[in-house]
């Protein structure tokens, strides 16, 4: 069952009653649209209380996206003809500068492809391919450089251990926390 339901101060919300529910839970898309899910067995009513104990972070996180989508932190306003004008320039520009960033710090990686992922920044696979999201030519300059050493330090390291963190973090000049923390203010979606 799928209803719209009227809130006096978040504004629209989506009421899915659906047996994929494990329980009641909210979610804010970028595009501000908020989703309430519950599953058959809890009642509509407590649904609905736990939207209004939760109308303080569903107005702070529309906020957040609104201020995103408001700096061109987001690339979920993109249209199909801005992504394929972004897609010519990342196929321009990050390939060149994986290989110039992979031979100032001596790494080597295979191919390097481009694609529109809206779920990763990037990837690195076991055999030292790098695919990156277009999206990257969103971010400014120093942080699309730590998402490609980051893939780059993937081609030593195949995983998140302390010893792929200390290689990122001497490949950014001490800096891994704060870029990864400053990454999180932008997305793909």
């Amino acid at each position: 069952m799928k209803e719209l339901w009227k809130d006096d101060v978040v504004g629209e919300v989506t009421l899915c009653c659906t047996r994929r529910s494990r329980r009641v839970s909210l979610s804010v898309k970028p595009s501000g649209e908020v989703r309430l899910s519950f599953p058959p067995y809890a009642s509509r009513k407590r649904a609905l209380e736990f939207l209004s104990s939760r109308r303080e972070w569903i107005i702070a996180t529309k906020e957040k996206f609104a201020q995103r989508v408001a700096e061109g932190k987001s690339a979920a306003q993109i249209t199909p003809e801005e992504r394929e004008t972004l897609r010519a320039k990342a196929k321009a520009i990050l390939p060149q500068r994986v290989a110039e960033l992979a031979s100032q710090h001596g790494l080597k990686y295979g191919k390097v492809s481009i694609r529109a992922s809206r779920t990763k920044w990037g990837s690195c696979s076991a055999v030292g391919n790098i695919s990156l999201s277009l999206y990257l030519m969103i971010l400014p300059e120093h942080l699309r450089d730590y998402v490609i050493l980051h893939e780059l330090a993937h081609t030593v390291h195949h995983n998140h251990s302390a010893q792929f963190h200390a290689l990122v973090n001497s490949l950014t000049n001490g800096q891994e926390k704060t870029l990864a923390r400053e990454l999180k203010e932008y997305s793909t979606r």
